[in-house]
């Protein structure tokens, strides 16, 4: 009786969850979906190529790491914890929220830096990502086109600097939300830039990255492999890869060939052939 109890739990929190993701998904295309048809940088068919593909990865990406972030995150922040001191990871605990808010989304951005730069320099984590970039249509919904392990790797980079620094603790009130606000805002913002949206921030797309920034890192040109920073261009401009032109992409895509479908671009990775295995990575 405990067990079917527990499993009906469980089935009614999922399904409060799809609900939930169902009205954001709503809400989402109600903001954008008039947006990218008056405001494209190229104008495009509602139901453009590859929407169908993208719609499955927004179901995934957002019921998936409900279930498939939280352990792992859990380990890490409890391994790090056991093995820097609590000078340390305890420094930020006494902040006030919201600086402790502004310091996690510098202190994050450093790890999704290095976590995205990593899946397009190393051909193993590569096979996940190029999932990602094989969208040759920018659309707000391409931000969802992301396989289950690549964006589980990318938070985790950024969420070990959130645990190290003390910015997100395991204990106290609410040691979730640091992370959560953190996960919650870049998520935001990545439906922003990945839309099809000709808008410009004029100066401050050297503070704020904005749709063309990164237009240009879906690029299928010799200018791909910039522009890592997921909100934050001057990391980019830390570490060499900023590039910003006043034009826009000519294309996207990449060489890297990615099934077409859902079903096969989810097993793809797990199973590469000696061609995918003697390739560098995102060529």
């Amino acid at each position: 009786m405990i067990a079917l109890l527990a499993s009906h739990q469980h089935l009614y929190s999922l399904i409060v969850q799809a609900f939930r993701i169902g009205v954001w998904l709503v809400l989402l295309t109600a903001v954008f979906v008039p947006l990218e048809h008056f405001f494209a940088v190229r104008p495009a068919k509602l139901f453009y190529k590859g929407w169908q593909t993208n719609l499955g990865w927004y179901f995934i990406g957002s019921l998936v790491p409900i279930f498939v972030l939280g352990p792992p995150s859990a380990l890490l922040a409890a391994g790090i914890h056991a093995i820097l001191p609590n000078w340390v990871t305890g420094a930020a605990a006494a902040l006030p929220l919201w600086v402790r808010m502004v310091a996690a989304m510098v202190v994050g951005e450093v790890g999704f830096y290095w976590g995205h730069r990593w899946t397009h320099e190393l051909p193993f984590l590569w096979r996940f990502h190029a999932i990602h970039h094989s969208a040759t249509q920018m659309s707000f919904l391409v931000n969802s086109r992301a396989h289950p392990v690549d964006a589980t790797f990318t938070r985790l980079c950024g969420l070990a600097l959130l645990y190290a620094t003390g910015l997100a603790s395991t204990v106290g009130s609410n040691p979730g939300l640091v992370p959560l606000l953190v996960l919650f805002v870049g998520s935001i913002w990545s439906y922003f830039i990945h839309a099809n949206l000709r808008w410009r921030l004029g100066p401050f797309e050297e503070v704020v990255s904005s749709p063309a920034f990164h237009h240009w890192h879906h690029t299928h040109s010799d200018h791909k492999d910039r522009n890592y920073a997921s909100m934050l261009p001057f990391m980019d401009r830390v570490f060499g890869t900023f590039y910003l032109p006043r034009e826009w992409p000519a294309e996207y895509g990449t060489a890297t060939v990615v099934p077409d479908t859902l079903a096969d671009q989810l097993l793809a990775p797990f199973m590469p052939n000696a061609k995918d295995e003697a390739r560098t990575a995102n060529t």
